[in-house]
């Protein structure tokens, strides 16, 4: 019985849900507003571009970095070369 009711309790930490402190509600990102810092070195700029994008997150990687599959409609994503410059914006 004791086993079941530890399964039980670690496996309610696992369950979804909507409840919680982060509520995306609202908030959009726009990829094409922050479009003009493509080219640009991040460093300086990451900021403003997400600011332009009204983005709450942003994620930055270098290209074929792994990502997670999360979407996040409030979150600008910046992927950049090894030397830091600004090749793609994308939200989600």
């Amino acid at each position: 019985m004791r086993a079941i009711l530890a399964a039980a309790v670690l496996l309610s930490g696992c369950a979804t849900g909507t409840s919680g402190s982060y509520s995306a509600e609202g908030a959009m990102c726009n990829a094409n507003a922050a479009e003009k810092f493509v080219g640009r070195p991040l460093e300086g700029n990451q900021e403003a571009a997400q600011r332009a994008a009204g983005a709450r997150v942003v994620r930055t990687y270098i290209t074929g970095s792994a990502l997670t599959m999360d979407f996040r409609q409030d979150r600008l994503n910046i992927e950049t070369t090894p030397e830091g410059i600004i090749t793609q914006v994308s939200c989600g």
